[in-house]
């Protein structure tokens, strides 16, 4: 129906998250109406990202450089490490201005049903950076099936180093995302984190969730 150009343009926009037919189509005809100084920014904006934005080398956040400005941030509490999933929730946590430790972003999650496992997301990184100095590790994964199973695989880990281990308070709802969180609601869910039971969750994982993730799944290596 469409030229075969612009139905590439179509394609790019529904690979958004939450963008549909008819809104990525939408989107595609309001593109080719720019003039030339935007379609030109947009342009720039986009080479940029893609050649001057990396993973900083030691927490996995977003950062222009090696290291992100809150790694080299030596005004930070490097003894409290705050575990989450994406670089957008180190912006959701920034924004509540109460925490300030380091992070370590898992750039994803444990999901057997899209085949993700321990070895595919930023875990091995985490493990290294814990010294005799770190303190807290504070597990920040989403209340959803795989945050869980993400902060139950972590505890089990961390069981063997000297360190607290603790779990965001869930004034967040089961099965949604920090990111989409207002201040408040964060800042109360770090305020009333609690020290972690494997166990408990274990028993929410295994035993309602059993056909969806076995528990030999989880725990299997490539």
């Amino acid at each position: 129906m469409y030229p075969k150009k612009f139905e590439a343009l179509v394609e790019c926009y529904r690979g958004l998250p939450g963008v549909g037919i008819k809104t990525a189509e939408r989107y595609a005809f309001q593109t080719l109406e720019w003039d030339e100084e935007t379609m030109d920014a947009w342009i720039s904006a986009f080479e940029n990202a893609k050649e001057g934005l990396k993973k900083c080398e030691v927490c996995g956040n977003l950062s222009e450089n090696d290291k992100c400005d809150i790694c080299d941030d030596h005004s930070r509490n490097s003894q409290i490490i705050c575990v989450v999933q994406s670089p957008k929730d180190v912006i959701a946590m920034e924004k509540t201005k109460e925490y300030a430790g380091v992070y370590h972003v898992l750039n994803g999650v444990i999901s057997t049903s899209k085949g993700i496992l321990p070895e595919d997301i930023n875990i091995d990184s985490l493990l290294s950076r814990i010294t005799d100095e770190t303190q807290e590790i504070i597990i920040a994964t989403n209340p959803t099936v795989e945050g869980e199973t993400t902060a139950l695989y972590l505890s089990k880990l961390l069981e063997k180093y000297p360190v607290t281990v603790t779990r965001i308070a869930h004034g967040l709802p089961m099965g949604g995302h920090l990111d989409y969180a207002d201040e408040l609601t964060l800042i109360k869910a770090i305020e009333g984190r609690k020290k972690w039971s494997h166990n408990a969750m274990a028993l929410f994982l295994f035993s309602d969730n059993l056909t969806y993730f076995p528990y030999s799944i989880i725990f299997t290596s490539k």
